[in-house]
């Protein structure tokens, strides 16, 4: 019992602070200023003509 109470613990203490912490950064990376052109992007990829990718051209004016 004396391993599951130190891994009870921790998870209860240090890991939880590591995984917030974690989250916390995958957040603010996702609002980082000028990731929301790169998102919008790869959001439109379904909606592409199948043909062909667009072009930056056409991808700015599809998003203006």
């Amino acid at each position: 019992m004396e391993k599951y109470t130190f891994l009870r613990q921790f998870a209860d203490s240090w890991m939880l602070l590591a995984l917030f912490l974690f989250f916390v950064g995958v957040v603010l990376w996702v609002l980082r200023p000028g990731s929301s052109a790169t998102y919008r992007d790869t959001a439109a990829i379904p909606l592409r003509n199948a043909d062909k990718p667009l072009s930056s051209e056409e991808a700015s004016n599809e998003h203006a």
